[in-house]
């Protein structure tokens, strides 16, 4: 398949619609059956099911999500997706503004098969808790 830099950005336009539509069966849907997603060194989250998880844990603790791809850069089949969310904490109702980017390795059938995510945790915290 293409991994055109073309390619790239409507994997990225089309990934950012699927989190915007609150879906994770959609978000999984970019990824491969068993693709890995890490969040700032963290555990990885493993294969659709796991993937899935971790996109319904985002989508019920912002439920007024909304994704924005702000740069897309790739090399070969590596890219990055720079983006910021916003929304509002269910439990809080604090309003968050989080930017961040994935690291993607992009197999031949363009499917995501590793995910690096990196996002300001502390800062979140911080939007959630009101300070």
């Amino acid at each position: 398949m293409d991994q055109s830099p073309e390619a790239v950005i409507d994997l990225a336009r089309k990934y950012t619609a699927a989190w915007c539509a609150h879906s994770a069966e959609e978000v999984t849907s970019f990824f491969s059956d068993d693709a890995q997603f890490i969040i700032n060194r963290g555990e990885p989250w493993i294969g659709h099911g796991g993937i899935a998880e971790m996109a319904t844990g985002f989508f019920t603790d912002v439920p007024d999500l909304l994704l924005i791809s702000d740069d897309v850069r790739c090399s070969g089949d590596h890219a990055i997706n720079v983006w910021t969310f916003t929304g509002h904490h269910a439990d809080t109702g604090n309003a968050v503004e989080v930017r961040g980017w994935e690291e993607w390795t992009i197999g031949p059938d363009m499917k995501i098969t590793l995910s690096k995510g990196w996002y300001d945790a502390d800062g979140y915290a911080r939007q959630v808790a009101g300070d």
